[in-house]
């Protein structure tokens, strides 16, 4: 500091072209801090572009030569400097409209010359203070808003798991489609500002993005996870599920005017929309159709041909990306294939990698700049406003999942459950003792309770996750279930454990939570006969392995011909026996060393080894399986392909198998079809 100790380390620069006002400012407050001088506004832009976090305060002469006081402001707004610069203006103009401009500029406060020491010195000791309580208080909303967006990242992330358990997905799905919505948007801020889409709304629809497919829980089961093509009338079920998704949304209770609620019905109902009008529930075309359902409808389609699913395999990204530049997965908005193609090397380096950065906190503090310049609110109430805003989300996510859902923190020692878990417990929603409460002690038992919060004390901030299984007291019922739980750290050197939120889960509500446990048993409840998947894990190893001989395999899928017509007429629990009935058939026609399998619906496959002729084993399995139960006449449709031709590919046997069934049923039903006939025919 040029040899000389100032009592801070704060440094005031003084803009001014006359050298004795310089002078007696820099005699004023030279002793309590550093001054840098200027004596116009380009000679500051050089001092501050190299200095500007370490100015505490700017004073500036209106009057100046080559770049004059209002054009230096102009230019620090331009540069954001204004933002972390306070500045005093001093000067003996004193015209309103200067003063008001000065204002309107960023100014924070004006000083009249001529000016006594006093004046000034309180001046720069209030404006130097006053800012630094700006900076303090955005940096306090920033740090709430990031643990609160941290939060509710983690409920996004629950809330992905309870959407996608019913169709076998593992919860990717949601956060795939938070990466790509943000991608694209971003993409298309930069692009056009036609849709008057801001930093801020991106958050909102990226959360609003995690509701897209809500509807599907509406959908059976077994129409959600058949391996096979849908029938025409299973896939008018499956379409449903957008309109559902909305009402489900309708119903929820909250505003409707809550902007998360609104944009997520839009992006529910219209994700299936396409630009030119040929998509569904409403047929909306070009703009007419939000610009967030836009965007997650491109994000969807992309990420679902790029994943694995039950009834195909992941394309990859190249393929992907001709598919929808080529119109053959539906029409889209032509920005928006630009956009796609502009993120198109991201997107081939995965989306782990490709996924946009958190939230900064840097860019969290210039969004509360932006927050703090609208309205007239004191800070205080802004910050209630924004943490009230962030507590309805995560309102509106626990009430939609219904689990039980819980906050607790370590000092003072306090449990907070959601709504519907606190309704569901018949229980407070504030719980002040949990050890020794009924949660503690009755919902759990007293061991079991203390082994997980001792669990959760011993995490780390980058290990914070426990999932363990207990079996707990549920309004009088014991029930088995899971308590995923993630621990919260105060910043800290070192972190300090503040609690934790978590929800509990149970694994004995429904087969299919026991499916995404990965506890459900290999046989179909129903028939008895394998499910797809255990099938396929015995399948896979005689695909692979060593075969002696003329030893080869062929797999046969088939289906019942007219089989909504059993239900329609008879009723869903007649179905129910003709397909015990046909299972039980399979059984007793098969060898030992065969598998057959129900892989959902009234849909089957059989496994089985021939030596060298096929057809005579085919063709006796399907005179086997036709015939009558009750007044219901049973016909197959049945389609066969070889191993041999597949070199150990489970899912290329399958499809293959899948062409044949859907080339008998073209041909007629009642039939079979073998592969290689069908394939040799084109």
């Amino acid at each position: 500091m040029s040899g000389k100790e100032y009592k801070n380390s704060k440094k005031i620069l003084i803009v001014d072209d006359s050298e004795i006002n310089r002078s007696l400012l820099s005699d004023m407050l030279s002793n309590e801090y550093e001054i840098l001088e200027a004596e116009n506004g380009m000679e500051a832009a050089a001092v501050m572009h190299s200095q500007e976090h370490e100015i505490a305060l700017m004073l500036l002469d209106i009057v100046m030569p080559v770049m004059d006081g209002f054009e230096t402001l102009v230019m620090m707004n331009e540069n954001d400097w204004i933002k972390s610069i306070p500045v005093i203006m001093i000067s003996a103009e004193t015209v309103p409209s200067y003063i008001d401009r000065a204002y309107d500029l960023g100014v924070l406060d004006y000083i009249s010359r001529p000016f006594d020491e006093r004046t000034v010195r309180r001046r720069v000791i209030s404006t130097i203070m006053l800012s630094a309580k700006q900076k303090e208080l955005e940096h306090m909303v920033a740090d709430q808003i990031l643990k609160k967006e941290k939060d509710n990242k983690l409920m996004v992330e629950i809330l992905s798991n309870i959407v996608e358990f019913r169709n076998g997905e593992s919860g990717l799905h949601v956060v795939h489609i938070r990466a790509l919505t943000e991608l694209l948007l971003r993409s298309l801020m930069g692009k056009t500002d036609q849709y008057k889409i801001t930093p801020r709304d991106i958050p909102l629809i990226c959360n609003a993005a995690a509701l897209h497919d809500i509807g599907k829980i509406t959908i059976p089961s077994k129409i959600l996870n058949k391996p096979g093509r849908l029938t025409d009338e299973e896939f008018a079920v499956m379409k449903t599920h957008a309109a559902e998704g909305a009402r489900m949304l309708q119903n929820i209770a909250l505003s409707e005017e809550e902007p998360l609620v609104k944009v997520a019905y839009q992006i529910c109902r219209w994700h299936h929309e396409r630009y030119d009008g040929r998509g569904y529930p409403d047929g909306l075309k070009g703009e007419d159709i939000p610009i967030a359902a836009q965007v997650v409808a491109m994000a969807d389609v992309y990420d679902a041909l790029t994943s694995d699913r039950v009834y195909k395999k992941a394309f990859s990204h190249k393929k992907t990306m001709e598919m929808i530049q080529n119109g053959e997965c539906g029409a889209f908005n032509p920005l928006l294939l630009e956009c796609l193609t502009d993120i198109s090397d991201m997107l081939e380096k995965g989306l782990d990698t490709a996924r946009p950065s958190k939230n900064t906190q840097e860019e969290m503090i210039d969004m509360v700049e932006d927050l703090m310049g609208q309205g007239t609110m004191d800070a205080s109430e802004r910050t209630l406003r924004l943490l009230e805003h962030e507590r309805t989300r995560y309102q509106f996510f626990s009430e939609l999942s219904q689990e039980i859902q819980f906050e607790y923190t370590a000092v003072p020692e306090m449990l907070i459950l959601s709504e519907w878990g606190a309704k569901y417990l018949r229980m407070p929603e504030t719980i002040l003792n949990p050890r020794g409460d009924a949660f503690g002690k009755r919902v759990f038992t007293e061991n079991d309770f203390t082994s997980l919060l001792e669990q959760l004390e011993h995490t780390t901030p980058d290990s914070p996750v426990v999932e363990s299984n207990y079996l707990l007291d549920i309004n009088g019922q014991e029930r088995w279930s899971k308590v995923i739980a993630r621990s919260m750290w105060m910043d800290g050197e070192p972190p300090v454990y503040s609690g934790a939120i978590g929800k509990i889960v149970d694994i004995h509500e429904d087969m299919e939570k026991l499916n995404r446990l990965e506890v459900m048993a290999d046989h179909d409840s129903l028939t008895g006969l394998y499910n797809h998947r255990a099938a396929k894990a015995r399948i896979m190893p005689l695909l692979s392995g060593k075969r002696e001989g003329d030893q080869n395999y062929i797999l046969v899928l088939f289906d019942l011909d007219h089989f909504k017509q059993a239900n329609d007429q008879y009723g869903h629990q007649f179905g129910d026996e003709v397909l015990k009935y046909v299972a039980n058939t399979v059984k007793n026609g098969i060898r030992g060393a065969d598998i057959a399998a129900r892989t959902g619906g009234d849909e089957f496959l059989i496994f089985m080894e021939y030596k060298t002729v096929i057809e005579p084993q085919v063709k006796r399995i399907f005179e086997l399986l036709c015939g009558s139960y009750g007044e219901f006449t049973i016909s197959v449709s049945m389609g066969v392909a070889n191993a041999k031709d597949c070199r150990g590919d489970y899912e290329g046997l399958f499809q293959r198998a899948d062409q044949a069934l859907y080339a008998a049923k073209r041909g007629g039903r009642g039939r079979y079809c073998f592969y290689n006939d069908i394939a040799e025919s084109e």
